[in-house]
């Protein structure tokens, strides 16, 4: 099994792929392959609103000069998915957010119902609650599956490297890392005795007559 993480942090190796890093060790000690993508320091525009994805049909966003459409199908392969964001004005880091738009509404067919999903922020000091809740919108949107830990999935620390400090959000990644190996495995092997639920074609409704 595989899980793909997408780091949406402009640093490399700050505090959000610290975070990434301590529930990728959980899952390999589970024999599950990770790969960590750097994407907060990409040139990643938002999505153009064209439906151009949808009307195609052929799983690739219009916008064709950067790397999204090749993570999108990093994303399809996988049988889980991590996304981490530092915290930007309580909210998503920009590019982060850019990539999250555009790739779960390509995907947003089935392409990722019933992967396993987790998101992971690391924050200086507020606004880390609501940057976690706005990553879980792309999670449940898609109807993937999300493991849990025993708090919300935020670490501190402000220089790189200063979340492994936390002593707590070090703990709440591990819990969740082991929380995801187990959650995907049971999918897993669920798979082979219990019957996947049908597919509903979604419905639109427009609250404007």
């Amino acid at each position: 099994m595989k899980v793909v993480a997408f780091n949406g942090s402009p640093k490399k190796e700050g505090n959000t792929y610290h975070a990434i890093k301590i529930v990728a060790e959980e899952l390999e000690k589970e024999g599950i392959e990770v790969e960590i993508i750097h994407v907060g320091n990409k040139v990643i525009r938002g999505c153009l609103a064209c439906d151009g994805c949808v009307r195609n049909g052929n799983e690739r966003c219009v916008i064709d000069n950067d790397e999204v459409n090749e993570w999108i199908q990093k994303m399809k392969e996988a049988d889980g998915i991590i996304l981490g964001s530092p915290v930007h004005f309580s909210g998503i880091a920009g590019t982060m957010k850019s990539f999250l738009d555009r790739a779960f509404y390509v995907a947003s067919k089935g392409m990722l119902r019933h992967k396993v999903g987790a998101a992971v922020v690391a924050v200086r000091r507020s606004g880390g609650v609501t940057t976690f809740e706005q990553l879980n919108n792309y999670i449940n949107y898609s109807e993937m599956l999300m493991p849990t830990s025993n708090y919300w999935n935020v670490i501190h620390g402000t220089a790189p490297g200063e979340a492994i400090e936390d002593e707590e959000g070090t703990q709440i990644m591990r819990v969740l890392g082991k929380n995801m190996a187990w959650l995907m495995k049971l999918v897993q092997s669920g798979k082979e005795t219990v019957k996947e639920p049908e597919k509903e074609n979604k419905v639109f409704t427009n609250f404007i007559r």
